[in-house]
């Protein structure tokens, strides 16, 4: 069962709405369900909530360090209360999924992900779970720091926004350790399919094609 619900971000304003926090979104909306304050606490090098649901204590954690360092917070709180590495869930954006999309894994390699590498190093495993929360891919590989730091477009932001709400209704399935039936309810929530482009009626508008 998931005691520890983990989301990554960069601390500080000019981070708050980029691609990068997508996890910090996830955990600040199940705060918001659970109506508890995340907190600052200094030992923990992040902002925290303990609440009491279903009989069981769970945590929520926004490590403070920046991505880089996220593995100093987690694994901090992780030996204190001693909550194994896989009663941990991990909450953070993915390049590889589209925006509306979100995946849960168990285990598996860092993949790149700077904050999952440095939670892997301090943990000294991966064997912990994460869910991943589509964010879309530039294309190219040299965009991709410009891109998770940067604000996704309105459309974008919104899908994200959708597929944490949807996740969300997977948390008592996650707390109770049902975590196959938790998987199904992510995976099987697709998001709404786009809209097509709208006509222009004859003679209306230019015949050149729209900008990419």
């Amino acid at each position: 069962m998931i005691k520890l619900f983990v989301g990554l971000g960069n601390p500080g304003p000019e981070y708050e709405a980029t691609r990068h926090n997508a996890g910090f979104w996830w955990v600040e909306a199940l705060a918001r369900d659970w109506k508890v304050p995340l907190l600052p606490e200094r030992s923990y090098h992040g902002l925290v909530a303990r609440a009491s649901v279903q009989g069981r204590s769970a945590w929520l954690l926004q490590p403070q360090t920046f991505m880089n360092l996220s593995g100093k917070s987690v694994a901090a709180l992780a030996r204190f209360y001693k909550i194994a590495p896989q009663e941990i869930l991990v909450v953070h954006d993915e390049l590889d999924i589209v925006p509306g999309e979100a995946k849960l894994k168990f285990g598996g390699s860092h993949a790149g992900h700077n904050g999952l590498r440095d939670i892997h190093a301090q943990l000294g495993t991966g064997d912990y779970w994460r869910l991943r929360l589509g964010i879309g891919h530039p294309g190219v590989k040299s965009e991709v720091v410009g891109w998770v730091l940067k604000k996704p477009l309105r459309e974008q932001r919104e899908a994200i926004d959708d597929a944490i709400v949807r996740s969300l209704h997977a948390v008592p399935a996650l707390l109770a350790g049902e975590m196959d039936k938790a998987m199904q309810q992510i995976h099987t929530s697709k998001p709404p399919r786009p809209k097509p482009p709208r006509r222009a009626p004859p003679g209306e508008g230019s015949t050149a094609p729209p900008a990419g």
